[in-house]
């Protein structure tokens, strides 16, 4: 098989680029990196990424890292395949490309914060600081009252259709769904049903029973 995505499943990052192969019906081999004993700071892996943060991925002879950039280049490489999810021209290609930039640089930040404060310290035995909730929280408001006047005029980030601007969001905000910051999205109309269509694609869910395994 071809394609190999080195990291497990829960990372949100590596569920990022599971979710694109799934949305372009592509076979992949996953391959499993036990972050608990650092694999992902040693060899083989640090060959792979030399920063040892997962994924890491290959695509025969290729080999890339950072999730977003592997993202891009499974939508272009297999534009023909599964669902298109690129702008199909260089102005809403390039309208796409900011609420991407905009997604790793704004949404990204607070609401992995967020997750790891409320998701992941109870799963590791430690204790949520709470003044970082609240000033994520906070913080999140109002990156999403930006998403909610963009929403307002467009079904989705990037335009008219479903692109890699809006699955970038999917992994993280999975995981705060669960969470008492469901309700930062629920507060917003437009939000709350741009989140819910993200969360209830096919290829999400397929992506979500190799989480599960």
């Amino acid at each position: 098989m071809a394609i190999k995505v080195h990291g497990p499943a829960m990372s949100p990052a590596v569920m990022r680029v599971i979710a694109t192969l799934k949305e372009k019906d592509l076979d992949f081999e996953l391959v499993p990196v036990n972050m608990k004993t650092g694999d992902h700071k040693k060899e083989p892996f640090i060959s792979l990424n030399p920063f040892g943060q997962v994924p890491a991925f290959e695509d025969g002879d290729l080999k890339l890292f950072e999730s977003r950039a592997i993202t891009q280049y499974i939508a272009h490489t297999y534009a023909d395949k599964g669902n298109q999810l690129l702008a199909n021209d260089p102005k809403k290609m390039a309208i796409m490309s900011i609420w991407m930039e905009v997604e790793s640089q704004k949404f990204d930040p607070v609401a992995s914060k967020l997750s790891f404060e409320i998701v992941i310290k109870p799963l590791l035995g430690m204790v949520t600081d709470d003044a970082a909730v609240a000033e994520n929280e906070e913080k999140l408001g109002k990156v999403l009252d930006v998403y909610e006047s963009r929403l307002k005029d467009s079904k989705y980030l990037g335009g008219d259709s479903f692109t890699l601007a809006d699955l970038h969001h999917a992994p993280v905000m999975h995981y705060l769904m669960g969470t008492k910051v469901k309700s930062l999205f629920d507060a917003r109309p437009h939000v709350s049903a741009w989140s819910a269509d993200i969360l209830a694609r096919p290829a999400w869910a397929k992506a979500l029973e190799l989480h599960k395994q």
